[in-house]
């Protein structure tokens, strides 16, 4: 019920936005039409975020935010759990992002090659050497590379004749494809071309119709906007991606969506929602269903401690984060240096938050230096982000040694 409830949460708030009015200046406007009772921004508020549905005030939002009666009270229905059917604008989210034209036709000028299985099992062997490369190997190494296979494999599919069948398994691996090379390009700080990749996934996985990928590829883009300070579309597409991913998902799956929720509240500060969606992903991930796809090779407890704490000390709760990261910290060996750079750089947070400077500036320390040539705009972002909390406690000796080191990084 709490999913459905935010799903009408963000689409009231996309309705607003949409009309160029803040939250006061709707509560004002509802305040006058209606003549009788007032509203507050307050209410306007905990509407938008699920806490409640305004049954009695359908009518005049519906004439304010110009929709149809129909609509907003078919959206209402849904979130209280009265019907299953869901309105058509709670996939708004996801349409807004389908690129422009259709970038996937076939184009009038194929050559006909008749693509078949082999040549769909070889780009998927491609896909999965690709995002095993990501795993020990940083975005500015690899973006090339994969933005090449990207565009080739759209010009493949634009330019080759196949079965309706064979169509489908194509899409679905442009739809992987363009995911990884999303993730690729946002750890390189190349945002566009990540948000470009995300759209055109989104359009393969949705021609493909299959759910679970459109909403991989739509909760990825979610994750970058909620670090690059876009926090409030962050929740609403993270929201939109687990209802994207429909029953079919398997609960490896859902569990990444749910975590990608929890993640996108906490930016937000929104603690009780975002505890709320991680307690339902460790719950998800516990439960029966279909198996995992590919992409989710990854997706284990192990990872959602990080998960958890990665949460956790965004929520500054240190002594939930500091016990899980350090665990975390000692299981990975030194081929994965960016994900203990990353790891590492929320437990100095965490450390500092826990009122121990001096064991977050060693750990600040430690990260810097192993991290120093990685191409990964994650890391190094990260690494501003340790630097820029450590100045609060620059008195520190052990913290002014690590500032007068490293503190140009925070110029950089």
């Amino acid at each position: 019920m709490y999913e459905r409830r935010a799903r009408f949460g963000a689409y009231l708030r996309r309705l607003r936005r949409r009309r160029g009015t803040s939250q006061r200046g709707l509560a004002e406007r509802l305040s006058v039409v209606s003549g009788t009772r007032t509203v507050t921004r307050n209410d306007v508020s905990r509407w938008e975020r699920g806490a409640r549905i305004p049954d009695a005030w359908l009518p005049v939002l519906a004439h304010s935010l110009g929709v149809p009666l129909a609509e907003l009270e078919q959206a209402a229905a849904y979130a209280r759990g009265d019907t299953d059917t869901a309105p058509s604008g709670t996939t708004a989210t996801l349409a807004e992002l389908l690129p422009d034209g259709d970038p996937l036709a076939v184009s009038p000028a194929a050559d006909g090659r008749h693509v078949g299985s082999e040549e769909v099992a070889a780009l998927a062997a491609r896909v999965h050497g690709l995002r095993l490369a990501d795993d020990v190997v940083t975005g500015g190494d690899l973006i090339a590379p994969a933005f090449r296979e990207l565009r080739r494999a759209v010009r493949f599919y634009r330019h080759s004749t196949f079965s309706e069948e064979t169509s489908r398994a194509l899409l679905v691996q442009i739809g992987e494809l363009a995911q990884i090379a999303g993730w690729i390009a946002s750890d390189a700080g190349r945002h566009e071309d990540a948000e470009w990749a995300y759209s055109l996934g989104i359009s393969a996985a949705r021609q493909a119709g299959n759910g679970p990928l459109t909403a991989h590829l739509a909760g990825s883009l979610a994750y970058q906007h909620s670090n690059t300070g876009r926090e409030r579309e962050g929740v609403d597409l993270a929201l939109a991606a687990l209802e994207e991913a429909g029953p079919g998902a398997s609960p490896e799956a859902r569990a990444l969506f749910l975590d990608r929720v929890a993640w996108a509240h906490a930016k937000a500060g929104e603690p009780r929602l975002a505890l709320s969606a991680l307690a339902r992903a460790h719950e998800a991930l516990g439960a029966d269903g279909p198996e995992a796809p590919l992409w989710a090779y990854w997706v284990s407890a192990a990872e959602f401690d990080i998960m958890d704490a990665r949460v956790f000390t965004e929520l500054r709760r240190p002594l939930r984060a500091v016990p899980l990261l350090t665990d975390v910290l000692g299981q990975y060996d030194s081929t994965h240096t960016r994900e203990l750079a990353l790891y590492g750089s929320w437990r100095a947070v965490a450390l500092i938050d826990a009122n121990e400077p001096e064991q977050a500036a060693d750990q600040a320390r430690h990260d810097i230096e192993m991290s120093a040539d990685l191409t990964s705009e994650r890391t190094a972002s990260r690494v501003r982000v340790v630097l820029s909390r450590l100045r609060e406690h620059g008195d520190v000796p052990e913290v002014r040694e690590v500032l007068d080191a490293h503190g140009r990084l925070l110029l950089a």
